[in-house]
Order: C-alpha cells, then structure tokens, then sequence
C-alpha cells in the first residue's frame, strides 16, 4: 500500500509510464491477438496501481498515520495463566 505522498508520486509517474506503453503498443500492433497478448500485463498492473492510488486517497492524512501505527504494533499474545 502507498504509505506517503513521494509513494503517490511515483506510483502515478509508473502508471504514466505503462499506460504510454499501451498506446505506443497499440499504434504498432498490427495482429489484434498479439496486441493483447502484449499488454494484458501492462493493463493488470495499471489496475491494481489505480486500486492502491484510489485506496490512499480515500485517507484523510491523520487516517494514515493511524493506520500506519497500527499495522507496526505486534499482535497481542493470549494471556495465560
């Protein structure tokens, strides 16, 4: 998960860069089963990079740290007798 804005950044920059992939890919395929054989990875990729963008973005900052902090603490452990 993208955990600070330097992540957003270059998350969106490689989602950028995929998505020129696609269409530089689409504009010289000439065998439409061959175009998508070529890009389904890139596409997949781009799909879950735009999940991991939209999923930062639907945190508030404070929510962030929030998170963040509890995702570092240890599991609690079963009390015993």
């Amino acid at each position: 998960m993208i955990a600070n804005d330097q992540e957003l950044n270059v998350t969106l920059d490689r989602i950028a860069k995929f998505q020129r992939q696609v269409s530089h890919l689409r504009n010289v395929e000439t065998n439409p089963k061959n175009y998508y054989g070529s890009v389904s990875g890139f596409l997949a990729e781009i799909d879950r990079m735009q999940l991991e963008v939209r999923e930062y973005l639907s945190l508030h900052p404070a929510e962030l740290a929030t998170s963040a902090a509890e995702q570092c603490r240890e599991p609690e452990r079963p009390k015993t007798r």
